[in-house]
């Protein structure tokens, strides 16, 4: 054991802080991630296209400029003024500007401080829940990962494989890597392959009932990887909470904000809640529905 995991495992208050200060700053890069990668995957579709049709002819345009997680540098979407480095604090900056940009006033978007927040709050409960522990890191990325790919649904109706894709492998490496863990990795492997199986059914008997499409392959891919992290026996829990608060918050959203019912909701963010609750409360929930310990 080093030092300083020492010195955590004496000290829980200070790891927790230090965990939840790490996290604002993580909540800080995943803005970025949020708000670039769908622009990223689009210029590179549009590039695919383009090459596609026209092959080594293709014509230059803008999609063509450098576009990534760092270049061009941080700037306002309405006026263009560089972010400057004071104005990127995590949360502070943003109540010191009161929501606004520094050079044109225009609000700037709720989003920042609550994805902040959120990642602070998820890195810290992982660390109050595990310590000090390698585990505690894998806990860290998942729901970082979770909390990034679900705002991105959000916002875009895309779950990025860039997410579910290495959270799945990570979740079936994880028996292999951590001794003690709490999965073997026969649950991890049926884990993911009836998390995928099981809204891969409902998709295609909702699409030969109705003719259209109910969701996209990528809740296929994060339900895996669920299934991976937490086992086939919480995929029930995962698949009925996700459900459940999905459609109170969908008829709540239609009745009361009037969202068009032919633009579909996002069924990701739901399943990122319900497999978030189920990491953290599914053995007793799944205990006290079973009437004795799992």
């Amino acid at each position: 054991m080093s030092e300083i995991q020492a010195i955590f495992q004496q000290h829980p208050a200070i790891w927790i802080t230090v965990a939840s200060l790490f996290g604002l700053l993580v909540g800080s890069f995943l803005n970025v991630v949020i708000n670039r990668l769908p622009v990223m995957m689009e210029r590179e579709w549009k590039r695919e296209c383009r090459a596609l049709l026209a092959g080594e002819n293709a014509p230059v345009t803008s999609d063509d400029e450098p576009f990534d997680l760092v270049r061009p540098r941080s700037a306002c979407p309405r006026c263009g003024s560089s972010i400057r480095a004071w104005q990127n604090v995590p949360v502070l900056s943003w109540l010191w500007l009161r929501g606004r940009c520094a050079n044109c006033g225009q609000p700037i978007s709720w989003q920042y401080p609550v994805v902040e927040i959120a990642s602070a709050a998820l890195v810290g409960l992982a660390a109050w829940q595990f310590g000090p522990t390698p585990l505690a890191l894998a806990v860290f990325l998942f729901s970082c990962a979770l909390l990034a790919a679900s705002v991105i649904d959000l916002k875009t109706q895309l779950l990025p494989d860039v997410f579910t894709l290495p959270l799945l492998w990570l979740g079936l490496l994880l028996p292999i890597l951590l001794p003690d863990y709490h999965l073997t990795l026969d649950e991890a492997v049926l884990g993911a392959a009836f998390g995928y199986l099981a809204l891969w059914a409902v998709y295609w008997l909702f699409r030969l009932v109705t003719g259209k499409e109910g969701m996209g392959f990528g809740d296929f891919k994060l339900l895996a990887a669920l299934g991976a992290w937490l086992g086939w026996q919480m995929l029930p829990l995962v698949i009925l909470f996700s459900a459940l608060a999905g459609s109170v918050i969908g008829i709540a959203m239609i009745l009361l904000l009037r969202h068009d019912r032919r633009i579909p909701i996002p069924f990701g963010p739901y399943l990122a809640i319900a497999g978030l609750v189920a990491l953290y409360l599914g053995e007793p929930i799944m205990a006290a529905y079973l009437g004795g310990p799992l």
